[in-house]
C-alpha cells in the first residue's frame, strides 16, 4: 500500500490533472451537448422508422449513422427505443441505434478530439461503428 505521504501525493497529483482536462475540454463538451440536445429535440421518430424500418437491408447502419449526432446514456435512450420497436423497427435495429447513441455521440467524439489524435479517433469509430452493425444484424436475424 501507500503510505500517507504517497497517497496525498497522487490524490494531488491527479485533482491537477483533472483540473486540466476540464479546463481544456469544457466549452467543446458544452457545443457538443448542445449540438446533441438540439437533434435530440427536434429530430423526429418517424425519420428512423421511415428510413430503418423493417424489410431495408440497409436498417442497421442506417439506425447506426442516425444516431451518432445524439447524446444520451443508454437508460436515457430506453424510451425511444421503446417507441421504435413498437412502431415496427426490428430489434436489432434498435439496439445499434441505441449503441451508436451511447459509444459514437458526436458530443462524445468532440470531447474526445481534444484528448485523442484524430487518427485514433478514426479507428475508435470504425471498429465500434463495425461491431454495433454487426451485432445489430446479428440480432434481427436471431429476433
Amino acid at each position: 500500500m501507500f503510505t500517507r505521504e504517497e497517497l496525498k501525493e497522487r490524490t494531488t497529483f491527479a485533482a491537477r490533472n483533472v483540473v486540466e482536462t476540464v479546463q481544456k475540454i469544457w466549452l467543446y463538451l458544452l457545443i457538443g451537448i448542445g449540438i446533441g440536445a438540439f437533434i435530440h429535440g427536434y429530430a423526429p421518430q418517424d425519420l428512423l422508422v421511415k428510413y430503418a424500418g423493417e424489410g431495408n437491408f440497409f436498417a442497421v447502419p442506417i439506425a447506426t449513422i442516425l444516431g451518432v449526432p445524439l447524446y444520451s446514456n443508454a437508460v436515457g435512450s430506453l424510451p425511444i427505443v421503446e417507441a421504435l420497436l413498437n412502431k415496427g423497427v426490428g430489434a436489432g435495429t434498435a439496439l445499434a441505434f441505441m449503441m451508436a447513441i451511447t459509444a459514437l455521440s458526436l458530443p462524445e467524439m468532440i470531447l474526445l478530439r481534444k484528448i485523442i489524435k484524430p487518427k485514433l479517433i478514426a479507428v475508435f469509430v470504425g471498429v465500434v461503428a463495425t461491431g454495433i452493425i454487426l451485432i445489430g444484424y446479428g440480432f434481427n436475424a436471431i429476433l
